[in-house]
């Protein structure tokens, strides 16, 4: 039974769809724009807001609690030092889903997830 289980599965265990998360999250930073399937898309969007969130702060404490997620110095770094900043005025909505049409392969619903403009 899923009873209370909030999000998608994804047709993973949760330590394969963290790791996806991770790694989605780390390429979103690096490249600031990617493009992945929707339900992808739709799940990477509260786990990169409680990031920025966290990088709008600064704190040494927000660094490490960030650092478990961002495992590349480089990527840890460009959200502590460009991103937060960025947002700093903001309210949450820090990204953007775009909705781009269907993939060739297998028809999977694509998207674009980006950070706003600001």
């Amino acid at each position: 039974m899923r009873h209370r289980k909030a999000g998608r599965q994804l047709r993973r265990t949760s330590e394969q769809k963290l790791a996806l998360m991770r790694n989605l999250a780390t390429s979103l930073i690096e490249s600031e724009q990617i493009v992945t399937t929707e339900a992808k898309a739709k799940e990477l969007r509260p786990f990169i807001e409680k990031l920025v969130t966290k990088a709008r702060t600064g704190t040494l404490h927000a660094r490490r609690l960030a650092g478990r997620h961002i495992q590349k110095r480089a990527a840890a770094d460009k959200l502590f030092q460009e991103i937060g900043p960025r947002f700093a005025t903001r309210n949450g909505g820090y990204t953007r889903i775009l909705k781009t049409g269907h993939r060739k392969g297998d028809g999977a619903d694509m998207a674009i997830i980006q950070f706003v403009g600001e």
